[in-house]
Parts: structure tokens; C-alpha cells; sequence
């Protein structure tokens, strides 16, 4: 069913510390952004999980994108 080779890597290791360094450092401007939001004195509303939302998928598929860059 795949063609591909087991034991051909998806990422070149050269590019590999580059990919999980800018995935690293997205996430983590991703991760401090949500905090400090949900930090804010002011009272969320519903109409906040517009914005939430989408927000929180892009940080898991970040997170998930970390996870196979680093293996």
C-alpha cells in the first residue's frame, strides 16, 4: 500500500534541529499568548470561543507536528 522505505528518513537531519527549533519556538509564543489571555482581569465571553478555539487546535497540531519532527 505505501511505496515509501522504511528506512528513508521524512526529514533530512540537517533540516531536522531547524524544523524542531522553529516548531519549538512557535509553540511556545502560541502557549504564552493563550496564557496571558486567559490571565486578563476582564471576564471572558462566549462569543471568546471564536478565537479560542481555532487557537488551541493550531497549538495541538503544533504540538503534534513537534512530535513527529523529533522522531
Amino acid at each position: 500500500m505505501d511505496d515509501h522505505d522504511p528506512k528513508e528518513e521524512l526529514i533530512e537531519t540537517i533540516f531536522r534541529n531547524g524544523t524542531i527549533t522553529v516548531v519549538g519556538i512557535l509553540l511556545a509564543i502560541s502557549l504564552g499568548f493563550i496564557t496571558h489571555w486567559a490571565a486578563n482581569p476582564v471576564p471572558w465571553q462566549f462569543y471568546d470561543l471564536f478565537a479560542v478555539v481555532p487557537i488551541l487546535v493550531g497549538i495541538a497540531l503544533q504540538m503534534r507536528a513537534l512530535r513527529c519532527c523529533s522522531t
